[in-house]
């Protein structure tokens, strides 16, 4: 599972079902031609893939790195032995799916000159996501864009200049009165337009090579806000070499920083800077945007800025492993059942195995296939078909669900849902000596059709404790956004993303297999297994609810 940089800036519109909710048993019926399958997924089957990904062979699983690399052929062969197609033509191997990345690493103190003063990082401007300068200095192509917004009724980039390759100069939040009032959000510190991130991915998907949020901070405001995030801001970061344009009406609210663009936030010292003007000026501006509902006439003029971002630049490349399993009368249809097999590699020297993150939900999908591809063997193959999705670059920004989204094998509009598997292997505080639970979240965001029949599911077949507390759009862990099954989401693709929850070991080289339980992996594949059955061999897809989240 991703980790969480920052806390959330807005949350999503949605509430989900109540928290912990065991499902009652279902009155007993005629045995399901599932059932025997279901039982292959066994805590022995489990115990072997995750001890040999788990092991210290693999390097911890990093993206880029051997090790991540020999996981992939590790699990192309178990897909092959299986006896699943692989689907990826044009490459290597029908079962991985290429893709390139870029890592970018601070190397010194970053600074911002706009004319003769220079701005430091950290005090007068905060950067998140990748440096899109290849050079160090580097000049600036500023252009104002407004609140760098895009809606049916207000858009600055309806009629302004083409900002392809340039850095875009946006104001934060919304156009408002002077008592905070909007004539776009009813909340405006909470709506669509309050994440800068958001404006980074939409500045992005117009071409932008920057953008620049200017807020109303002062430095001593700014450094307050910064400074905790300093060591983590230190780290590499990644994006795809060549990211993923994502069309305007897929946008979703961004908690992090979009992949593919260079986002500052700045304060509104460097702001007036930047656009060579006044505070009084810019405060017009604003008052005027909301006066008139539409973007007011601006006469600033952005000076000649250099942009001074020391890094250390590595290309790198990844892959996907993909296994595919034809279904029968609906086959044209996709099922995908996914989790990520990369993990955060060696660090001083210790090896972080990632048993539970994401080996767990890895060795999960490896059980799946097989007791899928058995049931085939035997004439009881899926309706539809199932493609088994295994990403790498979750751990540097779902990188890997992100291109297979961009470049998917099978159409998305074919792909009727995303079952994905993440952290799946143990028991968090909160469930410690209670009967067996999984974290479900997502499962009614876009389609209450697909909740109601995870629910029926569960009640027919594994009597878990279904627990929707991560569900809750305004929990602070906000996991909807921090695993693949979200760049499937983004596209209107129903899912149901699994867990058991955060532990003390997440992230850390004790993260190993002697903590898994075997035991209750198997039970938790088993329900998974039963909810693709399901949903692989139903009359109709899951219908999309007709609001969006």
């Amino acid at each position: 599972m991703k980790r969480f940089l920052l806390l959330p800036l807005l949350a999503a519109a949605v509430a989900g079902p109540a928290a912990a909710q065991p499902s009652a048993p279902a009155a007993k019926s005629a045995p399901s031609p599932a059932l025997p399958y279901s039982a292959l997924i066994t805590p022995a089957l489990l115990r072997q893939h995750l001890t040999e990904l788990a092991s210290d062979a693999y390097e911890g699983r990093e993206t880029g790195r051997p090790g991540q690399a020999k996981a992939a052929q590790y699990l192309a062969r178990q897909f092959e032995q299986l006896g699943l197609r692989g689907p990826v033509s044009g490459g290597v191997s029908a079962f991985q799916q290429p893709f390139g990345l870029v890592s970018t690493t601070p190397t010194a103190q970053e600074k911002i000159r706009v004319g003769a003063t220079q701005f430091v990082h950290l005090r007068d401007f905060v950067r998140f996501g990748p440096s899109m300068f290849v050079q160090s200095p580097a000049p600036a192509d500023p252009v104002f864009m407004g609140y760098g917004i895009e809606t049916d009724t207000y858009s600055d980039y309806a009629s302004g200049p083409d900002v392809r390759g340039r850095d875009v100069i946006v104001l934060d939040g919304e156009p408002t009165d002077a008592f905070g009032s909007s004539f776009l959000s009813t909340t405006p510190l909470t709506g669509e337009w309050a994440s800068p991130f958001r404006k980074a991915a939409l500045a992005r998907d117009k071409g932008a090579r920057s953008i620049l949020v200017v807020t109303g901070a002062k430095p001593t405001e700014l450094y307050a806000y910064a400074q905790p995030l300093a060591a983590a801001l230190a780290e590499p970061t990644y994006s795809l070499t060549a990211p993923v344009p994502q069309p305007a009406e897929l946008q979703q609210l961004m908690e992090e920083p979009p992949a593919g663009i260079s986002c500052f936030i700045t304060t509104a010292q460097v702001g007036v800077a930047l656009l060579h003007t006044t505070p009084a000026l810019l405060r017009r501006y604003r008052q005027d945007c909301y006066r008139l509902r539409k973007p007011a006439p601006a006469s600033f003029q952005p000076p000649a800025v250099t942009v001074e971002l020391p890094q250390k630049r590595e290309e790198l490349t990844s892959t996907n492993v993909l296994g595919f399993l034809e279904g029968t009368d609906k086959k044209d249809e996709i099922l995908v059942v996914s989790a990520h097999y990369d993990h955060v590699g060696v660090q001083h020297d210790t090896i972080y195995n990632g048993a539970d993150d994401d080996g767990s939900g890895t060795s999960a999908v490896l059980a799946l296939a097989r007791a899928f591809t058995q049931a085939t063997a035997d004439g009881h193959g899926p309706r539809r078909s199932i493609l088994f999705l295994l990403n790498s670059g979750e751990e540097k920004g779902l990188l890997g669900s992100e291109y297979y989204a961009g470049h998917p094998v099978f159409p998305l509009s074919q792909t009727i849902a995303d079952l994905n598997i993440d952290m799946v292997g143990r028991t968090d505080k909160v469930h410690q000596g209670k009967p067996d639970y999984l974290y479900l979240i997502g499962s009614n965001r876009l389609s209450t059709e697909l909740h109601t029949l995870s629910e029926a599911t569960n009640a027919q077949y594994s009597h878990l404790g279904l627990d929707y507390t991560y569900n809750d759009p305004n929990d602070p862990e906000q996991l909807y956004y921090r695993s693949d099954h979200y760049n499937f989401a983004r596209h209107r693709i129903p899912i149901i993303f699994y867990t058991s929850g955060l532990h003390a070991d997440y992230h850390k080289a004790t993260d190993d297999v002697d903590k898994i339980e075997f035991d209750r992996l198997a039970e938790r594949t088993q329900l998974v297994f039963f909810t693709a059955w399901e949903l692989a061999n139903r009359e109709k897809r899951p219908s999309l609810n007709a609001t969006r989240p």
